[in-house]
């Protein structure tokens, strides 16, 4: 693939990646920034530099975000809701360039993921806009019983009075857009609370949102001590809905504490690429890489696990590693660098005692390995014991375990072997395995030729066991996770 252009236009971004000004950002509630000398501060995972601070919230400034959501304001029609995310997505178009440098700045992602990120939150706000000018209500007829008389009966869809909206690190725009825009398209509004490794990306979508024209009611990001902010407000009872996505522990301790309300919960992932004796080899070669390796493998649907038919396993990893060496891992600016670092030098040295530990059970390492800092270069495993950590747990980073399995049988077992149940990629041109995969895969998605990850914003998305409680994401299903249904009847 030809990356001159590319390469030219980010090498003339270069100097002004690595020099941005120190980004002085606050809490918000409710529009109002807040002022406090506790302040939070972002480091960068690549060298370590102050890239931002965030003054705090505390205790009182939460409960003074949840009464102002609560009075609400003026009352938002369809076509105000739409107008707002339409207007949130021009801005975003103009100001792609800053998020940009602004996520690849705090998060250590590579350039290329950081503008890709840019583009699917546009779509978010896209689609939620679209949505938000559709009623979805329906109409039933009475008179279709014996026991029934000329009447209809109509649903409606309400909004929740509140939301508190927990986000990761790991896409901070597209997963702060995939809770916010949906909220807002059916008039919800929200407290968010942003990751405290990336929250100034989110502060800077906040304003953004704020300068599209939402009212300030509608929308409080708030950054502070978890038993001041996070936890206070799962249990809050005028808190209608909380949307988490994040680790499993997290997200079980929420359940746990939350109280009777909804619960939203999108988990980890352990993610398997099923590559079939009868798969293209150079399709097979290019989705396992691109889904063990993009946004430095942080992602609940990457590749965490690749399982190739016994017979092409051989020349699989001879051309997979070949692949591989092609994803530069390095300074995060650099438009060459294709692998930034993961989230912290913490998480690095996490994932080198993870393939370390591999080793001691016999594994091999093919490629890569080397940890710098948070950097950790791609990582090619095999011969990986098929009960070891790197394959039992989700491995949040750019490792590439292979296993090999011997039919059908073995593989479906193989992938369903794991606590998580996410989604899932099949490589094969037979579709009566295909179909076969798609009926025993205990996941919320199978994907065929594809990643695991592949999605539109507005598709159905989550999963089961340890991943969700399958209760699916994406603009449509999240706008109704956002409502109750009302239901009424009228003579006919």
């Amino acid at each position: 693939m030809n990356e001159d252009a590319t390469v030219v236009e980010n090498k003339s971004q270069q100097k002004n990646i690595n020099h941005l000004p120190v980004i002085n950002a606050s809490s918000y509630v409710a529009g109002k920034k807040l002022v406090s000398d506790k302040l939070l501060e972002v480091k960068s995972p690549y060298d370590n530099r102050l890239v931002g601070t965030v003054t705090l919230a505390n205790a009182s400034d939460a409960e003074e975000a949840i009464q102002v959501a609560l009075k609400g304001g003026k009352k938002l029609t369809r076509y105000d809701r739409f107008s707002i995310l339409d207007k949130a997505r021009q801005l975003l178009i103009e100001r792609k360039d800053e998020f940009a440098r602004v996520i690849s700045s705090e998060a250590g992602l590579a350039m290329r993921e950081a503008i890709y990120e840019t583009g699917r939150a546009h779509d978010v706000l896209m689609f939620a806009a679209m949505e938000s000018l559709k009623d979805d209500g329906q109409i039933y007829s009475c008179d279709i019983s014996p026991q029934g008389k000329a009447r209809k009966i109509f649903t409606t869809r309400e909004p929740l009075s509140l939301a508190l909206c927990i986000t990761p690190f790991n896409h901070p725009l597209n997963q702060v857009a995939h809770k916010i825009a949906p909220a807002i398209a059916v008039g919800t509004p929200v407290i968010l609370k942003p990751s405290e490794k990336t929250p100034l990306t989110a502060i800077k979508f906040t304003e953004l949102l704020y300068d599209a024209g939402l009212p300030h009611y509608m929308l409080s990001t708030l950054l502070g001590p978890t038993d001041q902010i996070a936890e206070p407000l799962v249990k809050d009872p005028r808190v209608e809905i909380v949307s988490f996505t994040g680790s499993v522990a997290v997200g079980k301790r929420i359940s746990s504490i939350a109280g009777y309300k909804k619960v939203i919960l999108e988990l980890g992932g352990n993610d398997p690429i099923i590559i079939l004796e009868d798969a293209d080899m150079n399709t097979a070669v290019q989705l396992a890489a691109e889904g063990s390796y993009r946004n430095s493998g942080q992602r609940c649907t990457a590749v965490k696990r690749i399982l190739v038919h016994e017979k092409i396993k051989a020349e699989f990893t001879e051309k997979f590693v070949e692949k591989s060496k092609t994803y530069i891992c390095g300074d995060p600016a650099d438009a060459a660098t294709i692998v930034g670092t993961v989230i912290d030098e913490a998480s690095a040295i996490y994932l080198e005692s993870v393939v370390n530990k591999a080793v001691e059970q016999g594994a091999v390492i093919l490629l890569g390995g080397k940890r710098t800092g948070a950097l950790l270069e791609p990582t090619v495993i095999d011969n990986v014991p098929r009960d070891c950590d790197m394959v039992m747990k989700e491995s949040f980073g750019p490792l590439a375990p292979i296993l090999g399995f011997k039919d059908i049988d073995d593989a479906i077992a193989l992938s369903n072997s794991t606590a998580y149940g996410l989604s899932s990629g099949i490589i094969t041109n037979n579709m009566q395995h295909a179909i076969r995969f798609i009926k025993e895969l205990k996941v919320g998605t199978v994907n065929i030729n594809e990643v695991p990850g592949y999605r539109i914003e507005s598709s159905p998305f989550g999963g089961i066991k340890d991943s969700g409680l399958g209760i699916k994401e994406g603009v449509i299903e999240a706008m109704k996770c956002f409502t109750f249904v009302k239901t009424f009847s009228m003579p006919w």
